[in-house]
């Protein structure tokens, strides 16, 4: 009964997770733990997703059919786990389009995982930032079906997106996801700019805050923080894709078409 207790607590677990819970019954073999894995699994309730990953199926549910939140499984592939990129944005309700595949920062990322039809991919934390500042700056812990689940704060996803913007899809995503965005605290944007103290990417943030100033209310002192930072020769928005565009001297930017004058808006495509 007391197994029960957790698996109604825990839809998604680790086996660490789990290992912790029987410690706290009292002393107990791997063996009896993996015994126990395996016959719930076999019984159908539980679902392996990948070795050490697991979840819960409440009993009388198909285990084919059994709906499991992709975050929740997101969350802990790694023991320390954020959530980031187009996948915070849509943890926030702030992604344009819903994607099947989730992204999660972590020090040593697992291995690409699949699990019907989602994907699951680790990127490990910017080598600019030291392992503790990557690994908490502007992450905030929510709560997801009674779980835990860290996340990265819209300020330091806004950057994270635009830092690599190459894990969330088109620059209409991006933008489209940005501008749902009601508010940013520009003193906590700009310190995560700093964190990571890439030229471009501040370049990258001033452009858009600028393009969006009335809106999100931006004054002349926030944007000369970010113009200090921008890069002393011409960069593209996207390297590797050096697109023809427009060149923006105020961030020594090349932006295409598309992203300056937001031809999505007019029903074209981006």
């Amino acid at each position: 009964m007391r197994l029960e207790y957790f698996f109604n607590r825990h839809p998604v677990f680790t086996g660490d997770e789990l290992a912790a819970f029987l410690a706290s019954e009292g002393p107990r073999n791997v063996r009896t733990q993996d015994a126990l894995l395996f016959y719930h699994v076999k019984s159908g309730r539980l679902v392996r997703v990948r070795r050490g990953l697991y979840a819960a199926v409440p009993p009388g549910a198909s285990v084919e059919s059994y709906p499991v939140d992709p975050f929740l499984l997101a969350s802990r592939m790694t023991k320390d786990a954020v959530l980031s990129y187009h996948t915070a944005l849509e943890f926030h309700g702030k992604a344009y389009s819903v994607y099947e595949h989730f992204t999660y920062l972590a020090d040593t990322p697992g291995r690409p995982v699949s699990f019907r039809g989602h994907q699951f991919k680790g990127v490990r934390f910017p080598r600019a930032l030291a392992t503790a500042v990557a690994a908490s700056f502007d992450v905030v812990k929510a709560d997801r079906s009674g779980l835990e689940v860290r996340v990265t704060g819209l300020e330091r996803t806004f950057v994270d997106v635009l830092h690599r913007p190459d894990l969330c899809g088109s620059w209409e995503e991006i933008w489209r996801s940005l501008e749902s965005v009601e508010f940013f605290d520009l003193d906590k944007v700009a310190s995560c700019v700093q964190h990571l103290g890439n030229a471009t990417t501040a370049a990258k943030v001033g452009f858009f805050l600028e393009q969006h100033r009335d809106a999100l209310m931006v004054d002349e002192t926030h944007l000369k923080a970010f113009r200090d930072l921008r890069p002393r020769h011409p960069h593209y928005l996207e390297r590797g894709r050096r697109n023809s565009g427009r060149f923006v001297a105020e961030w020594n930017l090349f932006v295409p078409r598309s992203v300056y004058e937001r031809t999505w808006e007019d029903g074209n495509l981006s």
